[in-house]
């Protein structure tokens, strides 16, 4: 099973550190860890600090993977892909990225078919990524994302053009994918009842660093919500076990 591991991680733009001393416990193939925070907190730095697509101190230790570094899979918050490009040629790119090969195997067609049907955008399949609503684009994105079959996934706020349907239906698929593949999923989002629905684990980003990380019930409590968030908020018990968060006032 695959760990990953922060260790006192930073990440800077030429001489500006734009986030600092991030070190975390390991996370645990399986999990679904949602990184929260404000605004400008840090949250998109530290995925791509993790990716390798920006430089910085610290390291980003992994255990028993196979794939390395190359396993480590960012989604950002745009869509990748010229407006010209199918939906199914856009991710089927995605895939051939990894290796290009002039050769298009019938597992790999199988692959994008079965992706983009378990998202519900298979009837988008000729459709161009233009023609598509801003929704419809971030569910695509998704897919390019998961047609890789990373073991670590960095999704940056995969549901905020999504309706609150959308929304669910993609947490469930990837609290699913999480499970049954054995990957780690990290997302970005606001919405800290979705995290206290959804995540194994919550990693806080702060003013440029880590505030706290662990067990989701463990790290969002209402000192948090006052100190990060600056909200006076309760913090309590629905149906099923589920923990719901009633904002009060702010700070």
């Amino acid at each position: 099973m695959v760990t990953l591991q922060l260790q006192d991680l930073g990440a800077r733009y030429g001489q500006h550190m734009m986030i600092s001393g991030v070190t975390t416990a390991a996370f645990s193939g399986g999990q679904v860890v949602a990184v929260v925070g404000p605004n400008a907190a840090g949250k998109s730095t530290l995925f791509k600090r993790m990716a390798g697509l920006i430089d910085g101190p610290g390291q980003v230790i992994l255990h028993d993977s196979k794939k390395g570094a190359q396993g480590i899979s960012y989604m950002p918050q745009g869509l990748n892909g010229s407006a010209r490009l199918t939906v199914y040629e856009s991710v089927l790119l995605a895939r051939k990225q990894l290796a290009p090969r002039w050769v298009v195997e019938d597992d790999e067609l199988k692959l994008v078919d079965d992706i983009l049907a378990a998202l519900g955008i298979g009837a988008l399949s000729f459709r161009n990524l233009g023609e598509l609503s801003g929704g419809q684009q971030q569910l695509v994105s998704i897919a390019q994302t998961l047609v890789r079959e990373p073991e670590i996934l960095l999704m940056d706020e995969p549901t905020s053009a999504l309706d609150m349907h959308r929304q669910v239906q993609v947490l469930n698929f990837m609290r699913d994918l999480a499970r049954e593949r054995q990957v780690i999923v990290f997302i970005a989002i606001h919405d800290l009842n979705q995290a206290l629905r959804f995540a194994d684990q919550v990693l806080v980003i702060a003013d440029g660093t880590a505030h706290g990380s662990g067990a989701s019930h463990d790290v969002i409590t209402e000192g948090m919500l006052r100190t990060v968030y600056k909200v006076q908020a309760r913090i309590e018990q629905c149906s099923r076990g589920q923990r719901h968060i009633l904002i009060d006032d702010i700070v």
